[in-house]
């Protein structure tokens, strides 16, 4: 019998597909050997992990306390027996105190994915912390710390009102705020800030699974008040052994006076050579700054020191002096409602310590505090006080400081207004 010569080449064409199919689904005869390949492929696929336990091997489930339960309850409830709660509540105190289980917390319950024996209950302590409880093999309880991711947050800002207003428009912080208060408490007076004022920050972000829960230490900043730039920056010193804040010159942020002895709502009165008493009537000198503020209001000392005199006397009402252990300088503090306890002459103090409360004893129109300087004797303004850095970048050490901050400095100069860049790598000064 002959075959048409089309019906041939249709029939080998045909064979040939199925050999090129048989061969490239038949991983024992892959050209490569690639039977192992292919089984790892197929076995490769990734499985969601909830708290670090993979749902491979568990079936998780989440719930939230509720009002008035207790871990007991809980626990009894996934039938846990009495003995082994008594045993954790006891055994396991120093790790976990198991009465500390607050409404709304979460909690997850972890069960064998092939038995579905329970086997784990993890409970979210709080943002950063688990206490997780394993019930299958050994009982054993854990107080286990969440990873924690430090990212470079960048920031700039122009004051229209205030710098608390600025922050919070520019999505900063409270306690960010709070820092840069702190941070400029020697330097500026934040009760003075001007519209214009502007800012720009590199400062610590804090993640857990990939949320903020928080700010960290402010890397560097640059504020512009008044026309004027003043810049700090995070460094270790080599002559401290301890991070401190630094100026662009290498002086320590740390003055050895505060620029304000108490938070105030105004000045109420400056320094003067001549200014007329509002109760005497007469023009006599004025010798300190009256900072107006509610009756009651903390009082610190604005530098460390001696007490000299803590008690009443005549016009000046309550008064405290604090001989200072730089220089020739003495701090008076005037009008008080009351001393602090334990405050008393021959008493140390140190530079932010509170010492008494804003009252309005002596001759005096109302709660306020009248605050003065001497330095050798003679009164200064101040509000115009050029006081000494605390403890400077020796000078030895001052080249590479100023080498070392370079590049920080060059980014913060960078940074454009209300512009957020954001980077997970950390500078390593």
């Amino acid at each position: 019998m002959i075959i048409p010569k089309k019906r041939l080449l249709k029939y080998f064409f045909n064979c040939c597909v199925v050999i090129l199919f048989s061969h490239c689904n038949n991983p024992k005869i892959n050209d490569n050997g690639n039977e192992e390949n292919h089984l790892k492929i197929q076995q490769s696929k990734s499985f969601k992990q909830i708290q670090g336990f993979s749902l491979k091997n568990f079936q998780i489930d989440s719930s939230n306390v509720k009002k008035g339960e207790s871990f007991s309850e809980i626990l009894q409830n996934l039938n846990v027996s009495y003995e082994k709660i008594h045993k954790i509540g006891e055994e396991f105190k120093s790790v976990y105190d198991i009465r500390r289980i607050y409404p709304g917390d979460k909690y997850y319950i972890l069960k064998t994915k092939d038995s579905s024996y329970f086997s784990k209950l993890i409970y979210q302590h709080s943002l950063t912390e688990n206490v997780v409880m394993s019930f299958l093999d050994t009982l054993n309880v854990e107080l286990i710390n969440k990873p924690l991711e430090i990212r470079i947050h960048q920031k700039a800002g122009t004051i229209n009102s205030s710098l608390w207003q600025s922050f919070i428009d520019n999505n900063l912080t409270p306690a960010l705020v709070s820092k840069v208060a702190n941070l400029y408490s020697w330097t500026i007076d934040f009760f003075d800030i001007q519209k214009n004022d502007n800012y720009k920050i590199i400062y610590e972000a804090k993640y857990v699974d990939n949320k903020f829960i928080g700010v960290g230490n402010i890397k560097a900043i640059l504020f512009n008040h008044k026309g004027k730039d003043f810049y700090a920056f995070r460094y270790h010193s080599q002559s401290k052994k301890v991070e401190s804040y630094y100026n662009e010159q290498g002086e320590s942020m740390q003055r050895a006076l505060l620029s304000a002895p108490l938070e105030y709502v105004r000045i109420s009165s400056k320094f003067s050579h001549s200014r007329l008493h509002p109760i005497k009537k007469i023009y006599r000198p004025h010798y300190g700054v009256d900072y107006a503020a509610p009756s009651g209001t903390d009082v610190v000392s604005t530098g460390d020191g001696k007490i000299i005199f803590a008690a009443r006397s005549g016009g000046a009402g309550k008064m405290i002096k604090i001989k200072h252990a730089f220089g020739n300088i003495e701090t008076k503090y005037l009008h008080l409602l009351k001393f602090e306890k334990g405050i008393k002459v021959g008493k140390y103090v140190e530079q932010g310590q509170k010492i008494g409360e804003v009252g309005s004893t002596g001759l005096s129109t109302g709660p306020h505090l009248d605050y003065r300087v001497y330095i050798n004797g003679k009164p200064q303004n101040p509000l115009k006080l050029n006081v000494p850095s605390k403890d400077p970048i020796p000078k030895s050490l001052k080249s590479k400081y100023l080498l070392d901050i370079s590049e920080i400095k060059k980014s913060l100069d960078g940074i454009k207004d209300e512009l957020d860049i954001q980077s997970v790598a950390q500078n390593d000064f």
